[in-house]
């Protein structure tokens, strides 16, 4: 599961952002992820093993 997730990636989470978006591209990978919202441009930075519960799927992938 380590290398499924990559920088550039739309994810979409369980829980929605209090801006209403639940959108969210990877902009670092590594013990911690940082993810920028898509809907207010706020970034918030997740433990892994937090981020990967979270994710409910994956939406656009820039290397595919």
């Amino acid at each position: 599961m380590s290398g499924r997730y990559a920088l550039g990636q739309v994810v979409r989470l369980k829980k929605n952002h209090p801006c209403g978006s639940n959108e969210w591209r990877i902009i670092r990978v590594g013990m911690d992820f940082r993810l920028k919202c898509l809907g207010c441009g706020r970034s918030v930075l997740l433990p892994r093993s937090q981020f990967e519960r979270r994710v409910k799927e994956i939406l656009e992938d820039p290397y595919e």
